[in-house]
């Protein structure tokens, strides 16, 4: 994580906590040449436009008064998502046994994306039991890893 999203990390996670929330992941990215500051929460139940808005309102002026980011920038606050992307080692351990979906940097077999059922992640290596199979990936070949939800 970036030092900015470090920061802004630090910056909310009290008032997304207060709110009920959890706080999933920050991001601050480049898209068609505007910066995008994305805070993304999750509640136990299900998130509300509510709960998004309450946070956002929040933390607007905290974010003003600590000034971590010397660019003009959009601000959002959202949901994780149902196929929310898992990047750290606890997000792995808590959907354990999930149905998830697996995109490679380069074909394996002729296929790019895999959708099983996380069977097993070690320092970035993950494991996904497809068709009853169970297959490990390599970290440096993994370019995401989210969940899955099956129509």
């Amino acid at each position: 994580m970036s030092k900015i999203t470090e920061r802004v990390a630090e910056l909310a996670l009290p008032v997304v906590e207060e709110e009920g929330c959890t706080l999933w992941d920050v991001e601050y990215v480049r898209e068609a040449g505007t910066w995008y500051l994305r805070i993304f929460v999750d509640k136990e139940g299900g998130l509300s436009i509510d709960d998004c808005e309450r946070i956002s309102c929040r933390l607007d002026p905290m974010l003003d008064e600590a000034d971590p980011i010397p660019d003009s920038y959009v601000f959002e606050v959202g949901s994780a998502g149902a196929e929310r992307e898992l990047k750290r080692p606890r997000d792995f351990e808590q959907f354990m046994g999930s149905e998830v979906e697996l995109r490679l940097y380069q074909p394996m077999d002729g296929q790019k994306s895999f959708v099983g059922n996380l069977k097993g992640y070690d320092g970035g290596d993950v494991t996904i039991d497809t068709a009853g199979k169970e297959i490990r990936f390599e970290k440096s070949r993994i370019a995401l890893v989210r969940l899955h939800v099956s129509i």
